[in-house]
This record gives C-alpha cells, sequence and structure tokens, in this order.
C-alpha cells in the first residue's frame, strides 16, 4: 500500500506549519487508537506575536479553531490537561503505549549542549522552535526517557526527565502530547487514559 505524502494528505496552506491538531487528524486517519492532551483547546492567540508562528498564525488561527471545534463529532479524544513526566514514564513502561510530544527545539537541543559541555561555541537563535519527538522508553534507574527525534543524526537518544520536562513545558507548546496505543484494539473504548 502506497501511503500519500503530507502535501497530498493536507491543504496547501496546512503545511507551513504542522500543528498537533494535523496530527491527531492524520492519525485518526489511519485508526490509530491515541489519546491527545493539551493545556489550550484551539490555537493560543499570544502565539502570533511569537517568530515561530508570526508568518502563518492569522491564516492558521481559523482552520485550526475548527479542527479543535470537529474533534469530538470526527472521534478525536481532546483532554485539556497537562500531564505529567511521571504519568508518561508509567504509559511508556507499560508497553503499551509511546508518544509524540511538542517541544521547543532549542531547549532540547540546548540541554544536549549543556551536557556535552559546547554550549559558549554554538551561537544562533534561541527563540521558540516547535518540533515534534517521539517518546519510546523510560530508564527509571536515572530517569531518562528514550526519544527518537527526527532532527537528529543517532537512531535515538536520551534525555532527563528535567530537560523533557522544559522543553515540554515551554512557551508555544501547549504542553501537546498524543499518546499513542501500540495495542490494536476492536472498540474505541481501547485506550482509557
Amino acid at each position: 500500500m502506497e501511503i500519500p505524502s503530507m502535501k497530498q494528505m493536507c491543504p496547501a496552506h496546512a503545511l507551513s506549519i504542522i500543528w498537533t491538531v494535523d496530527l491527531a487528524y492524520l492519525l485518526q486517519k489511519f485508526s490509530i487508537k491515541f489519546s491527545y492532551f493539551t493545556v489550550t483547546l484551539g490555537a493560543n492567540p499570544t502565539y502570533s506575536a511569537e517568530k515561530f508562528y508570526m508568518d502563518q498564525f492569522s491564516n492558521d488561527l481559523v482552520r485550526v479553531d475548527m479542527l479543535f471545534q470537529n474533534a469530538s463529532s470526527g472521534g478525536i479524544d481532546i483532554q485539556c490537561r497537562s500531564i505529567s513526566e511521571r504519568e508518561i514514564s508509567l504509559f511508556i513502561l507499560s508497553g503499551k503505549y509511546v508518544a509524540i510530544a511538542l517541544v521547543d527545539q532549542y531547549k532540547l537541543s540546548d540541554s544536549w549542549l549543556k551536557d556535552a559541555c559546547l554550549s559558549e561555541f554554538v551561537g544562533g537563535d534561541t527563540a521558540y522552535t516547535g518540533h515534534y519527538i517521539v517518546i519510546c522508553g523510560y530508564n527509571s534507574d536515572t530517569d531518562e526517557f528514550e526519544i527518537r527525534d527526527p532532527a537528529s543524526s543517532r537512531k535515538s537518544r536520551l534525555i532527563t526527565s528535567k530537560c523533557l520536562e522544559e522543553a515540554r513545558r515551554s512557551f508555544g507548546t501547549d504542553e501537546d502530547l498524543l499518546l499513542i496505543s501500540l495495542e490494536k484494539c476492536d472498540d474505541q473504548d481501547c485506550l482509557a487514559v
């Protein structure tokens, strides 16, 4: 089966910024069981002044808000609440879930640079940059999450719980998290989070 590209599946105006709600609709289209956690339902108007969102925000505002409004009737469960790193670790440790998290890429990269003692050698823009990672493992002995980062050349990375929390709770992320069930389900009640 050939999987269509994002350009084929999304309207042209939706491609400059992929919002988490876009990913939720994509998961729903492929019948993947998930729960969506966010602290803001809709596009947060305070982001309109952020460099990352600025160019596209006014175009996305109506579209994104409409996706949120139609989510429930489309079978998408959006829970307006924060989810802690502890909760994430328990879900991941169960072996039944992975998560896609919206993070501030700078804060994620900055923590790696601090760990490598390279931060004083690397300049660049420190403004918010939205970025998605997959959280697929957790080591309770070291309090580290295993992530897949599409911006990294490595297959996987370990990041501390503190680093993940800082990158996930950064202004601009709304703490968006898609908790994806790895179990095959026959009914909608399979994922009770």
